[in-house]
């Protein structure tokens, strides 16, 4: 346990001093087991992980789903969605922010990361945000939060890591992230509603806007037949989630090959962004395997799990005070770090909790019930400060808004997430009732 905590401080030291996390768990882990063991031992365990993570199968539906978004993103559907949207909602006060949160829902559904979302959204609706008269903060608010949605909306880069840890059914971690998902729309454009009514200034009355073409209406039809394509055929068994991406990234580039819209040099830069970012998501993999290894040979998860036994609480207020860890967590770490260095430790101790009768009496509804609850707070932390990565993507798009502009435009968005995670977590059947 001792051991333990010093490999954490240690972890924390090294990212404050600005080394890459990936690396930080690496020398943590692969040092503490060799001081609690010897050397040898140590190196073929990260060599191990290393050999292991890269020649994995079941991880090459990341960098697929990963290729899958980047295509789309290029070739337009981005804009056809948001195009779609604001001409359906342009009446509504707010109409053009709301806008926004849809059509990050729908980019969501083929993305699978929420910074490549908030992104790629930012370049497509703030200008026109600016361009009709919108307060920066609304703007930036609805963009970030809508940005966070791309981590729940399958298919997710989280959801897909979330259920190699704990070995839970990806296709049925997909399907309980649509509802949940879903809801976050919801809560999202309820809370521009709400922002508008009470500081009409923040959004001006909109004038007629072009109708909807045909070109956006394919665009749509796209993202939500290769969305209905990937989820019946995981779904449905027809193939598994890494087939299922590789039919993805291939439809992905047939859809951008008909859109006309790219040229070599775009496949090209498409072919190493993709690349990068795997790589990243890789390093992270392999720092976390080897660290979680180190705390789980020390002993840490035995220990909390001995210690949470012996507490005389209910199974909610563990899951509450697990909320607030991440809560506070996700303040300091990016969110796939968290989640690998932390699912290991909490997993266990969740599935020792007796939920009594209903929707979690059944371990593997709580494996999957839990990873939603995951996900949820990750977002939330994706839109908060003092980090609140999304905000800082934006920030680096966007260098002429201030970030206090933006941590303020946030505010209504991060009420809104607050209100969803309290509904899942008293309502489990939200994430259960589609499997």
């Amino acid at each position: 346990m001792i051991a333990s905590l010093i490999a954490f401080f240690a972890l924390f030291l090294q990212v404050f001093l600005r080394v890459p996390i990936a690396f930080a768990m690496i020398i943590t882990g692969t040092a503490g087991f060799a001081l609690l063991r010897n050397w040898d031992a140590s190196l073929r365990l990260t060599g191990n992980a290393a050999f292991d993570t890269v020649f994995s199968f079941t991880l090459s539906v990341i960098p697929l789903f990963i290729l899958m978004g980047n295509l789309l993103t290029r070739s337009g559907v981005s804009d056809a969605l948001f195009l779609t949207a604001h001409r359906s909602l342009y009446r509504l006060k707010g109409g053009l922010a709301m806008a926004t949160i849809v059509a990050c829902g729908g980019f969501s559904a083929v993305c699978g990361s929420s910074l490549a979302t908030a992104a790629t959204m930012s370049k497509v609706a703030m200008p026109s945000m600016r361009k009709t008269g919108y307060a920066d903060s609304l703007a930036t608010g609805a963009i970030a939060a809508g940005g966070t949605l791309g981590i729940l909306i399958p298919p997710s880069v989280i959801l897909i890591i979330y259920g190699l840890i704990t070995e839970a059914d990806i296709g049925k971690l997909f399907l309980a992230g649509i509802l949940p998902g879903l809801f976050g729309v919801v809560c999202y454009i309820a809370a521009v509603a709400v922002t508008v009514r009470l500081k009409p200034g923040l959004a001006p009355d909109e004038a007629g806007v072009a109708p909807i073409t045909r070109a956006d209406i394919t665009g749509v039809i796209a993202v939500v037949g290769l969305f209905a394509v990937i989820m019946i055929g995981i779904y449905g068994g027809l193939f598994t989630p890494s087939e299922a991406a590789a039919i993805g990234a291939l439809v992905s580039l047939v859809i951008a090959i008909v859109r006309g819209s790219l040229g070599l040099r775009d496949y090209l830069a498409i072919c190493f962004d993709t690349a990068r970012t795997s790589a990243m998501i890789f390093a992270l993999i392999i720092g976390a395997e080897v660290f979680s290894n180190f705390v789980s040979y020390a002993g840490l998860p035995d220990a909390i799990l001995a210690w949470v036994s012996g507490l005389a609480v209910g199974p909610y207020v563990v899951i509450l005070a697990l909320v607030l860890v991440y809560i506070v967590l996700g303040a300091v770490l990016e969110s796939l770090s968290m989640i690998l260095l932390t699912v290991p430790i909490f997993y266990p101790l969740i599935l020792s909790l007796d939920f009594g009768t209903g929707w979690l009496a059944d371990a593997d509804n709580v494996t999957i019930w839990f990873g939603i609850l995951v996900v949820v707070v990750t977002e939330i932390s994706l839109i908060s400060p003092p980090i609140g990565l999304n905000v800082f993507v934006l920030r680096s798009v966007l260098r002429d808004v201030p970030i206090t502009t933006m941590f303020r435009g946030i505010l209504p968005f991060w009420a809104a997430d607050i209100v969803r995670l309290v509904a899942i977590i008293s309502v489990p059947a939200i994430a259960l009732v589609l499997i």
